[in-house]
């Protein structure tokens, strides 16, 4: 086998678009509205799509098989849409959040308390910001801290980031691997099946002698005073 490896992917350098997307092989993905206009480097899989603005990846999607097809993260147009809440509802990358079920019920029941308490446009804004904040915390704890807030009545972002990580406080550790006797620190053991099928270690246990002999010859080269 080469000891590099080897690029099976088909390199293109499309142009991001007004909408914050790109087209590859007749197909239309999302990019993060901040690359609008620019060119960004696609590699396109058997299965997958990424992009990259130069070495830095940018995105990632599932590769779309059907032609004339789009594919849209919400995650994208965030930065545009909390200075435009208003085009949310009727976003298609709401719509397919949706479908892929990230954006959840729990999501639209807090959604809905939040309009009914702050207005439709501070309500959706305070969404669109509760949704940033699944860049930095994991989506499990987010779902969390949002039951958590819409059940207390904490309708803003801060509240629900700090419900979050409380519940990622409160998840347990995973508990330490016990140590195999003759194991090494960072190296796997062998399972308990395989060791029982190997042979009686009848080797002698390592010596030092050799290194005291060095010692007695460096003390006997030390000059006489």
């Amino acid at each position: 086998m080469p000891e590099d490896p080897f690029e099976t992917g088909r390199l293109s350098t499309p142009r991001v678009d007004r909408y914050s997307q790109i087209c590859v092989r007749m197909n239309r993905y999302s990019v993060p509205v901040r690359l609008i206009g620019r060119t960004v480097r696609v590699m396109l899989h058997a299965s997958e799509l990424v992009v990259y603005d130069g070495r830095e990846e940018v995105a990632r999607h599932e590769r779309l098989i059907a032609r004339g097809a789009t594919r849209l993260e919400l995650d994208h147009y965030l930065e545009a849409l909390i200075r435009k809440p208003g085009a949310l509802p009727g976003a298609t990358a709401l719509d397919q959040a949706r479908a892929a079920g990230r954006f959840t019920p729990i999501h639209d029941a807090w959604w809905q308390a939040a309009v009914k308490a702050h207005g439709e446009r501070e309500g959706t804004r305070a969404l669109i910001e509760v949704l940033l904040l699944s860049r930095h915390l994991p989506h499990e704890h987010l779902i969390t801290g949002l039951a958590a807030a819409l059940k207390s009545g904490a309708l803003t972002a801060d509240a629900v980031a700090l419900e979050a990580r409380k519940a990622a406080d409160a998840e347990p550790e995973e508990p330490a691997q016990p140590v195999v006797p003759g194991s090494q620190p960072g190296i796997a053991p062998l399972p308990a099946a395989v060791r029982a099928r190997l042979p009686p270690d009848t080797r002698p246990l390592p010596s030092v002698a050799h290194y005291d002999q060095l010692l007695r010859l460096r003390r006997s080269d030390r000059p006489t005073p």
